[in-house]
């Protein structure tokens, strides 16, 4: 079977390097860069200076889910339903 991740080169700050990405990570990134009016080369290369740990590919899914969750209100904390809202629910 074959994976949907793929390895794409790019060049940041003088110097190439490769990532391995899903289509739609790469995708969101390149909307991402365009949406900033920037290149992808200069999108990643800031994401790659303010990343604390992990890789490169990590750090640029991360961001890209991050800039998705703030365009929904999605800030990644799941809250349960009050139990006023839930205990009206019943299975049938």
């Amino acid at each position: 079977m074959k994976s949907p991740v793929v390895k794409r080169s790019i060049v940041i700050a003088g110097h190439k390097t490769s990532v391995s990405l899903e289509d739609a990570f790469w995708k969101g990134l390149k909307e991402i860069a365009d949406e900033q009016e920037k290149t992808l080369s200069d999108l990643v290369a800031s994401i790659d200076s303010q990343r604390k740990h992990g890789n490169l590919s990590s750090a640029i899914r991360l961001f890209v889910l991050d800039h998705y969750r703030g365009q929904t209100g999605d800030n990644g904390n799941h809250r349960e339903m009050p139990r006023s809202a839930s205990s009206g629910l019943r299975a049938e």
